[in-house]
């Protein structure tokens, strides 16, 4: 296991006495701050008022987590993005021994979420079972669809041109999520919370060193180049998705997502990392985020 991730659990575990959900974690005055930030921009007002914008952010520098987010319950197509869904089920299906741990199915999971191979993607759905990774997203155990918050992560079509379509119960959206129910994957996967916290270093594994080098990941290499990054992002035609957790040597320790239906939807999702990192940052870096 890489150093880093055993690391990243150790101070994980010291802080498991203070586990609670993120749900209970929204903080008012990041609120307000994400709110306001965000009504500034003209373009970005716009497409939150008309729901084709969704942010959620996650701040988990300070002694408690402080979640914020704008369009938190929408569910909005993401494309690529709810291949963590697939992640989770291969998971899950490790544990209840319904899939067979091997090196083959490792490399397709490092591939769909580092290059975000839809072969690969869709070779581990006919593996764990659409059906098995619908289940697993609607199971209370997880919670990551939920039809009394707007539903959640969905995964309802191999990522191929072929094979059935089971849009989600709500909207009837292929592949979709909500920020709020993917910063809770990333969130309980940072916490070790996620099957197990062996389970949960291993995805995380899964979900570093990304190869795809727009939206987020290429304002967090401009901006913090050695800072660590667990991401995955989506697009397809205007839907672009992003959702990353960094993980910085200073103060750089958060999770971001963005939902954006627009043609616009990369510039805007590269834009509105740094925005948020303002609301974040300590004061004695606030005049050079360029620092870990």
């Amino acid at each position: 296991m890489p150093a880093v991730l055993l690391l990243t659990l150790a101070q994980l575990a010291a802080a498991a006495t203070e586990w609670q959900p993120l749900y209970s974690r929204v903080d008012p005055s990041l609120q307000l701050a994400m709110e306001k930030r965000l009504k500034e921009n003209p373009e970005w007002a716009r497409l939150i008022r008309s729901k084709k914008m969704a942010i959620g952010l996650v701040d988990l520098s300070g002694k408690q987590p402080r979640f914020a987010r704008v369009n938190g319950n929408q569910m909005m197509y993401a494309a690529s993005l709810p291949k963590i869904a697939i992640l989770l089920g291969a998971y899950v299906s490790f544990e209840d021994g319904s899939l067979a741990e091997t090196d083959a199915v490792h490399a397709d999971l490092a591939d769909m979420i580092r290059v975000s191979s839809n072969s690969a993607a869709t070779r581990l759905i006919d593996q764990v079972g659409m059906a098995k990774i619908q289940t697993v997203l609607k199971d209370p155990q997880f919670g990551f669809y939920d039809e009394n918050r707007g539903g959640g992560l969905w995964v309802g079509k191999r990522y191929a041109s072929d094979g059935p379509r089971v849009g989600d119960p709500l909207y009837n959206i292929s592949h979709g999520a909500t920020v709020t129910q993917v910063c809770r994957f990333f969130y309980l996967l940072a916490k070790g919370k996620l099957i197990s916290p062996d389970r949960s270093a291993q995805m995380l594994d899964d979900l570093a060193d990304p190869h795809l080098h727009h939206k987020f990941v290429s304002q967090v290499e401009e901006r913090a180049p050695d800072a660590q990054m667990f991401r995955k992002s989506g697009t397809w035609k205007q839907w672009h998705a992003d959702a990353i957790m960094v993980r910085g040597s200073q103060w750089r320790d958060y999770i971001l997502v963005g939902l954006v239906e627009s043609k616009n939807g990369e510039r805007v999702l590269r834009q509105v990392l740094p925005a948020m990192e303002e609301l974040i940052v300590p004061a004695e870096f606030a005049e050079g985020t360029s620092q870990l």
